[in-house]
């Protein structure tokens, strides 16, 4: 009974101005025609059924997170499990949360844990190693995948292997392959010792990838973090019970924040490494995004309104605009509609520093992609506005709806571009079709809602004396969500 239990809860603050805390990289289509959280779910195959999926990510993220599974095969929002934390409190305690309620379902049961943020090329041999890597972690320790490293990497974390762990016979790695007690963790080096780690053979990166029963990371998050332990126990004795959203709103602001490779695995004497040659990717930064992508023959990756001349080795990304480049070399460029990124490529570790310093100035381009918000039921865009007026694109997907609300400062006029409008406004029902509209007087009740089976597009112009969001009074929401 093998789970997977994907983490996405993260900031993807390294891939700025792309990635916004409002709307992380995992949710972004980076590589491929997937999102990264899409692409781990699509990665186990058959190896793991829907119900045995756990997603764990914050509660401004659920509604993303289900929305993307509801659009993969055999998945919807409801037949993963999403786990949702109230607050951020690391993975010791997102892991911890996972791992009682696997511990529910199964008392026996394998986990595996994911990012939901990884690249990994060879898909199918990351699935057999994980089933392999599955029967060790009956035995009762704990197991980390720890990826051949293909070349002095200092932007990550490695682990040094110890002696060869002698696995029972029925737990045998495929080829012959083996696995190792972890000597020791290892923090991001510098060239020369990179260089060093490469040439001994002795020295994994750290992919954050584990296998252990729930049962087993239970008892050693007991016997190294007991207040989170007792924490997470309190919140286990009650999934069962009506209050269990309240016990877990109550008890999560008070689990310590610590990450599980330093509170529980680098301590741990149960820990066995298994090398993984998997095409491995950590897309933390933007030279890695450059890396994995198409280039062409000077070794640049450009999007297709990027204009270049005699440029090398450079990334330019542009989500609208055309860019004209000439003779850049060894740089990232990101464009997007409100802010623009320009670095060497042996810098990019630092876009994280300026992330901080955006936050510390309160700077929304930190938290939303431009004038796009998302919301559980769509986005909207804001095209223009002034002093008594705001004129909006509302896109909302098939089957969703906004909430049932009215406004105390201002009126709101719909026009339907595309698809199909649900109105309700007033006393008054009806459907809308391409080119109808409707006007909403202030303090009228109204609702939009997409019946159909296509995206419904709306140009929603507001009048009023105040235009801010949280002039929304919400009667009834399909997403339970409170006031803005």
């Amino acid at each position: 009974m093998l789970h997977a239990v994907i983490l996405a809860g993260g900031s993807g603050t390294r891939l700025w101005p792309l990635s916004r805390t409002g709307y992380p990289k995992q949710f972004l289509t980076l590589l491929g025609t997937h999102t990264l959280l899409q692409q781990t779910v699509l990665r186990l195959g058959e190896s793991v059924p829907p119900d045995r999926l756990w997603i764990v990510t914050g509660k401004e993220q659920e509604w993303v997170v289900r929305s993307q599974l509801s659009t993969l095969p055999g998945l919807s929002g409801d037949t993963a499990r999403v786990l949702v934390e109230p607050l951020p409190k690391n993975t010791a305690a997102a892991v911890g949360l996972a791992a009682v309620h696997v511990r529910r379902q199964d008392p026996q049961a394998v986990m595996a844990v994911l990012p939901a943020d990884h690249w990994i090329e060879h898909q199918s041999a990351f699935v057999v190693l994980m089933q392999s890597a599955a029967g060790l972690a009956r035995q009762g320790v704990l197991v980390t995948l720890g990826i051949v490293p293909a070349r002095p990497e200092t932007g990550y974390g490695y682990i040094r292997r110890g002696a060869p762990f002698a696995a029972p016979q029925a737990t045998l790695l495929p080829d012959g392959q083996e696995a190792y007690h972890v000597e020791r963790f290892v923090e991001k080096p510098d060239l020369l010792t990179a260089q060093r780690y490469l040439a001994s053979g002795t020295y994994y990166w750290n992919a954050g990838i584990f296998l252990w029963q729930a049962s087993t990371i239970l008892e050693e998050i007991a016997a190294y973090l007991p207040a989170l332990h007792e924490g997470l126990e309190e919140i286990a004795q009650c999934l069962d019970s009506d209050n269990a959203a309240d016990t877990l709103a109550a008890v999560y602001p008070r689990l310590e924040s610590v990450s599980i490779d330093s509170g529980v695995l680098e301590k741990s004497a149960r820990l066995v490494v298994v090398p993984a040659d998997i095409g491995w990717s950590d897309l933390g930064d933007w030279t890695t995004i450059h890396r994995l992508s198409p280039r062409d023959a000077r070794g640049n990756a450009l999007s297709p309104t990027v204009f270049d001349l005699e440029s090398e080795n450079s990334f330019v990304y542009s989500s609208q605009r055309t860019i004209a480049t000439i003779g850049l070399k060894n740089t990232v460029v990101v464009d997007v509609e409100d802010a623009l990124l320009i670095c060497s490529n042996d810098r990019v570790q630092e876009v994280k520093a300026v992330v901080h310093q955006l936050q510390s100035r309160g700077a929304e381009e930190v938290v939303h992609v431009s004038r796009t918000v998302h919301r559980p039921w769509g986005t909207y865009t804001v095209l223009e506005e002034g002093a008594r007026f705001k004129v909006k694109r509302l896109v909302v997907y098939p089957g969703a709806a906004l909430s049932l609300q009215l406004h105390h400062h201002r009126s709101e006029h719909w026009v339907v571009v595309t698809g199909v409008a649900q109105v309700t406004n007033g006393d008054l029902e009806c459907r809308l079709q391409v080119g109808q509209s409707t006007y909403v007087p202030q303090g009228t009740i109204h609702r939009l809602a997409n019946p159909g089976a296509e995206l419904l597009e709306i140009i929603e112009v507001q009048t009023g004396s105040y235009l801010g969001e949280d002039d929304i009074v919400r009667l009834d929401d399909l997403y339970q969500r409170g006031p803005p």
